[in-house]
């Protein structure tokens, strides 16, 4: 299914709490009520199916290579994410991502935890994506990546801070 991004945003307010849970194929296997209402999916449309369903071309790859990367090594990742719905409208969310084990250490699952996104980090990170895409574009993943961490360190930070970084620019 093939969807058609529109310029309409869907609102996510500060009392919303977005949470789903993925496999470790990234398929969702858990997601609560506003989670399905901002993508726009019913259940039976979105459980057992990639979570990469919602994500809105506008993102650009090197922020989920971040994201897999670390939580491949069981470390949390906290970035912000525009998210794809249905209809062809979107929602931008300042996700909280963590690895869950199970009580003998093994891999439960993946939760990600979203809030809104303050309006003042939208500022910073609609145009970082945008360049971020450009050099996705003529220079693939490795020119994406000088870009970011070009980014990081002109705030004084880097990609083993991107984390703290992130949540400093929606506080």
């Amino acid at each position: 299914m093939s969807i058609t991004p529109t310029d309409v945003e869907h609102e996510v307010r500060s009392v919303d709490i977005v949470v789903s849970k993925a496999n470790e194929a990234g398929d969702v296997t858990y997601a609560n009520p506003i989670f399905f209402k901002l993508a726009g999916y019913t259940q039976g449309e979105l459980l057992d199916r990639p979570h990469s369903i919602i994500r809105h071309p506008d993102m650009p790859k090197i922020i989920f290579k971040f994201l897999w990367d670390n939580l491949k090594e069981g470390k949390d990742v906290q970035a912000f994410v525009k998210n794809l719905s249905k209809d062809g409208g979107y929602y931008w969310v300042f996700a909280h991502v963590r690895v869950a084990k199970n009580p003998d250490g093994s891999f439960r699952n993946y939760v990600s935890t979203r809030k809104a996104m303050k309006s003042s980090a939208r500022e910073v990170i609609e145009p970082l994506y945008t360049q971020l895409l450009e050099a996705e574009k003529s220079g693939g993943m490795e020119a994406s990546l000088k870009e970011l961490e070009s980014f990081l360190e002109s705030n004084g930070a880097s990609l083993a801070t991107f984390n703290e970084t992130m949540k400093k620019l929606n506080s």
